[in-house]
């Protein structure tokens, strides 16, 4: 078969991550990209577009939750390989030339940090598989919740090559360096009970981890908006340098937060009627 005969995938018929606006403020993007949910770059940007398009909506339009989910057969299986490798000539396996694997990973780079830097809470939803690119995701966000048979890996040293979308960074603040290492240096699969139990995982659930997720976000999602994003940049950005730095960092966000009618309805609420009842706009 010539170069010229040579298959190329077929384009996507319609968008690879679905945007639902629930009532609740919860709003819920899930990966639609047949079979596995591999990170292609074209799915990639449209989850860079929408992430960074919550952050430019008016703020008192912005989510108050964020759910990203794979659907309830699996969350996403890694990157799209195909896209390492050239297609066609004579050499259809040959590794890609350095500015190709460059542009892949800026592309996980920008749209894992879209989603990182949004300012409301958001959740990983893990049914099925979460490998590669797919366990890198769901690092992205601030909790994960898993289906009692999901299972995650970081299986890129099995390939003779390394994790590029946070797999060697985030993992290791997350679970700490050596449990880090071990999933990243033997690219082992774990289950759900394992993540849990090294704190990769923050919940394990029976049935469908979505519906799980959302009624978490929904709860977080009534709370104060401009409390809990100030609690959360704080928290993120405290862990980028000393922990003199995060106390600054942290008065800071605690002087802004008097500021807000979030502080306004919350201590006129708790002088009047006590603690837990405020109702946040």
């Amino acid at each position: 078969m010539t170069s010229s005969d040579t298959p190329t995938p077929a384009e996507p018929t319609g968008p690879l991550v679905r945007h639902d606006r629930r009532d609740d403020g919860v709003e819920v993007l899930t990966l639609d990209h047949p079979k596995v949910n591999a990170l292609c770059v074209d799915l990639l940007g449209e989850l860079e577009a929408l992430a960074g398009g919550m952050l430019r909506r008016d703020p008192t339009d912005r989510p108050r939750a964020v759910v990203i989910t794979g659907g309830p057969r699996l969350f996403a299986a890694g990157a799209d390989i195909t896209e390492f490798a050239e297609r066609g000539g004579a050499e259809p396996f040959a590794l890609s030339d350095a500015a190709t694997v460059a542009r892949i990973g800026d592309g996980f780079l920008r749209a894992l940090g879209a989603v990182a830097d949004l300012e409301c809470p958001t959740f990983a939803a893990v049914n099925g598989v979460a490998f590669g690119g797919g366990c890198e995701l769901a690092l992205a966000c601030d909790f994960r919740i898993a289906s009692s048979g999901a299972r995650f890996s970081q299986p890129e040293i099995l390939l003779g090559i390394i994790p590029g979308g946070g797999g060697t960074q985030r993992l290791a603040r997350l679970v700490g360096p050596a449990r880090a290492k071990d999933l990243v240096l033997t690219g082992r699969t774990i289950d759900a009970a394992e993540a849990e139990r090294i704190g990769l995982v923050d919940a394990v659930v029976e049935g469908d981890a979505t519906e799980a997720a959302i009624e978490r976000a929904a709860t977080l999602a009534a709370g104060p908006r401009d409390a809990i994003a100030l609690a959360k940049r704080a928290i993120d950005r405290g862990l980028e340098g000393t922990l003199a730095d995060g106390l600054r960092i942290e008065q800071e966000a605690f002087v802004a937060s008097f500021g807000t009618e979030d502080a306004r309805v919350g201590v006129s609420s708790f002088l009047e009627s006590g603690p837990g009842k405020a109702r946040f706009p």
